[in-house]
């Protein structure tokens, strides 16, 4: 089992957070360390408590790590078991509360209005055939218009997206079920690849193939686009839209969709029903994505900021 969750939860950073190999390394001995320790305790990831999790990091302390590997150690905890909680493989975060001894806050990258232009215009002519341009035009404004993790985005249902809907019914992490709303160019960009989809279909059936149960339907063992190809058409869509590939990932899109929201006046509950966070305390950093967004520009653009 604490393989499997270990597995698992590097797969979906690698997929979704863009971490780097480095930092899976970092995480994996970080997890295997806390797992070896919880199995002389006959405990696992699944049955380990709060208390549990407090005492592994007074050992750390006992065995002399820095402070910075404490921190670390129980990052790579927190973020493990808030992929469980979403996952549905606990119904509790026993490392929720817990606080470590401290180091600076690192705030999500995301990217400006202009940046999310030059990657809507890239999808548009980006692909070696109308099917391909079709289809990134809808992954990105569907992203960029609903916040939606990847995971969520590349699993839709094709009967999702039927009747012209103005809201979507994504089904999130943990089986949880929410209600987001399409803007204008995201249903357009959706009817065009749904009418181009089905025709396709209609043709592959017409061969003898089976139908498709997914919006974006792949030949793969999935059945849908991946995760990973995803990811690696989104670095595509950057470098043709002249946007630097290290700071687009599939999570800076989601990250960017709650940000713009909140620059143009969304309640923090909202922004929080809309990503379907569980706890609005998530929700809260991108209050100081922001913060530090307006110092960027005063410190750019305002007279009394300039040297001279």
């Amino acid at each position: 089992m604490t393989r499997y969750w270990v597995q698992t939860f590097l797969e979906a950073q690698a997929a979704e957070l863009d971490a780097a190999t480095n930092t899976q390394l970092a995480y994996a001995r970080d997890l295997k360390d806390f797992g070896g320790w919880l199995d002389t305790r006959n405990l696992d990831f699944s049955t380990a408590a709060r208390s549990d999790i407090e005492d592994y990091l007074v050992f750390c302390d006992a065995q002399g790590l820095a402070r910075s590997t404490r921190a670390r150690r129980l990052s790579a905890i927190r973020q493990l078991y808030r992929f469980a909680f979403e996952e549905g493989w606990r119904t509790d975060n026993p490392a929720i509360q817990i606080k470590g001894p401290g180091r600076d806050a690192k705030l999500p990258k995301t990217l400006s209005v202009p940046e999310i232009d030059a990657l809507l215009g890239a999808a548009q002519e980006h692909g070696r055939s109308k099917s391909d341009r079709l289809r990134n035009t809808c992954l990105l404004e569907l992203l960029y218009a609903t916040g939606m993790r990847v995971s969520e985005l590349v699993t839709l249902p094709v009967s999702a997206a039927r009747g012209d809907p103005r809201m979507l019914l994504v089904k999130g992490k943990g089986g949880k079920e929410r209600m987001v709303p399409l803007s204008p160019p995201a249903r357009d960009a959706l009817r065009a690849w749904l009418a181009l989809r089905d025709t396709q279909e209609d043709e592959a059936r017409a061969r003898g193939a089976s139908a498709s149960a997914f919006l974006f339907p792949s030949r793969g063992k999935s059945g849908h686009l991946t995760r990973h190809r995803f990811y690696m058409l989104i670095k595509e869509l950057a470098v043709a839209g002249g946007v630097s590939p290290d700071k687009v990932t599939p999570h800076t899109l989601r990250h960017a969709f709650a940000t713009h929201l909140l620059a143009n006046g969304a309640d923090l509950v909202s922004i929080q029903t809309l990503l379907g966070h569980a706890d609005v305390s998530t929700t809260e950093i991108y209050t100081h994505v922001l913060d530090e967004r307006l110092k960027e520009l005063v410190l750019d653009h305002h007279p009394l900021a300039q040297d001279g």
